[in-house]
């Protein structure tokens, strides 16, 4: 039975290079815009330049038997991953946890096309070995961190996985109102929300969080668990602060609304693809059934 070849799949997001002339229409237009307020458009220009050779050499490695294609962040929902597909993602770290959870096993590798300026630490392998790896991680033989994710589940089955966090809350960032439960324990809360991060976020926002509240949770990458966190707690005649921050492996937090407007939840900052959480709806939030394969360098 004949197979596909192997695909490449490159995933990029709009420079801020190319945001700004999507805004502005022409570079002239840009241009003028900055230089009134003392900016330069030079900068971002030198920054989409370098985006775009780390593009090009990485798509050059690609072998020549195989296919390859490249999608923009913004179309991930619509574009469909097949299983012999290796995903190249070019850019900074957040477009490797932006792609996460569009797949099913696929390994991904991550370019950092700008070292001085972005950290790397899920986009940190070398134009120069992408080619080579790019054939182990299709053969099987590549090395993996199977980096543990978050799954969210509404009652009503709506579903939402984050390779960093889950955000719970209300979208003004005003008070939020729900209730608690994890492994019996039951609490009414107010806060300016809560995440649940997996080991992978808690190098992010849930490292602010602890680092904030001296209160912490180990929590390693490839670890089958995930930790919550509340933003400020407040204590009143009705709502409590004991449930602060705590480890979940082999149970779920269940999360109540009891916000009558405004309540939603949002995965790895991305807050326009939210799921709204009104009054009386339930949220369950563990490690999710399947993990982000990233090829280490």
């Amino acid at each position: 039975m004949a197979t596909n070849p192997p695909r490449a799949v490159f995933v990029t997001r709009e420079s801020d290079y190319e945001l700004l002339l999507a805004r502005h229409a022409t570079r002239e237009q840009a241009r003028f815009f900055l230089e009134s307020r003392g900016q330069s458009l030079a900068s971002l220009e030198a920054r989409h330049a370098e985006r775009e050779r780390a593009l090009h050499s990485a798509r050059a490695a690609v072998s020549r038997d195989w296919r390859q294609t490249l999608v923009r962040r913004a179309d991930l929902d619509r574009f469909l991953f097949g299983p012999e597909d290796v995903v190249v993602a070019v850019g900074q770290d957040g477009l490797v946890a932006n792609v996460a959870k569009y797949l099913s096993g696929q390994p991904v590798l991550g370019v950092n096309p700008s070292p001085d300026l972005y950290d790397g630490v899920l986009a940190r392998v070398p134009v120069d070995r992408l080619g080579r790896l790019l054939l182990q991680a299709a053969a099987g033989d590549a090395q993996l961190e199977r980096r543990t994710m978050v799954e969210a589940v509404l009652d009503n089955g709506e579903r939402l996985l984050a390779l960093n966090e889950i955000f719970v809350g209300h979208r003004s960032h005003q008070s939020a109102r729900y209730s608690l439960d994890a492994a019996g324990t039951h609490e009414d809360q107010s806060s300016s929300g809560l995440i649940v991060a997996s080991g992978t976020g808690a190098t992010g926002w849930a490292r602010s969080i602890m680092e904030a509240t001296r209160q912490q949770v180990s929590l390693a990458v490839e670890e089958r668990a995930v930790a919550y966190f509340v933003r400020e707690p407040f204590p009143s005649i009705a709502t409590g602060t004991t449930m602060r921050c705590g480890k979940l492996a082999d149970t779920r937090l269940e999360i109540t609304s009891r916000m009558n407007d405004g309540g939603i939840i949002f995965a790895d900052g991305i807050e326009q693809d939210f799921i709204g959480f009104d009054w009386g709806r339930r949220l369950r939030v563990g490690p999710a059934s399947h993990a982000l394969h990233l090829v280490t360098a």
